[in-house]
């Protein structure tokens, strides 16, 4: 049945790498301190804006995550964040669950959530649009195989800005 889709290839391009570069060097700090504590990093987003980022820590665990665990994880993130101070302007530290939208950082992740809806924001245009929602197919190497109404599209992960499961309410 897949083959029967069209499919477009979107190239990857490499832009904004201070950014990407700064989440890696936060990924490598705090996951270890999370998964230290038991849990399980789910994902790291960063952004700056302006004089003020926002830095988010999404965690996980079996059974779900309470506003406990995310403070026992907020309180030694920000004691690491402390003494490493990787983040020279203000920042807002927010530490939750990946929640029902549940956002996808990696290439397992996107593997394990096939057959979901999804909506994903690329960081450039692809086709004329960034944003795509449509039956998430799985992964072929690096590149997320979405199906938006007739059409399947390859994006390369390395391009995908923001991407979160659509939760379904039966």
């Amino acid at each position: 049945m897949m083959g029967a889709l069209p499919i477009f290839y979107l190239h990857s391009m490499h832009e904004g790498v201070q950014v990407s570069s700064k989440l890696e060097q936060l990924q490598a700090l705090l996951a270890p301190v999370v998964v230290a504590l038991g849990y399980e990093c789910w994902g790291i987003e960063f952004s700056a804006q302006g004089r003020h980022s926002m830095l988010r820590v999404y965690i996980d665990k079996e059974g779900g995550v309470l506003v406990d665990d995310c403070a026992i994880v907020s309180r030694q993130i920000s004691g690491v964040l402390d003494v490493e101070d990787p983040i020279s302007s203000e920042y807002t530290l927010e530490v939750s669950s990946p929640g029902m939208e549940r956002p996808l950082f990696t290439i397992e992740q996107f593997a394990h959530f096939a057959g979901e809806q999804v909506k994903i924001k690329l960081r450039s245009p692809f086709e004329g649009r960034r944003n795509f929602q449509g039956l998430l197919r799985g992964v072929e190497e690096q590149d997320v195989v979405v199906q938006v109404d007739d059409h399947e599209y390859l994006l390369p992960i390395d391009q995908i800005d923001k991407a979160n499961i659509i939760p379904t309410f039966d």
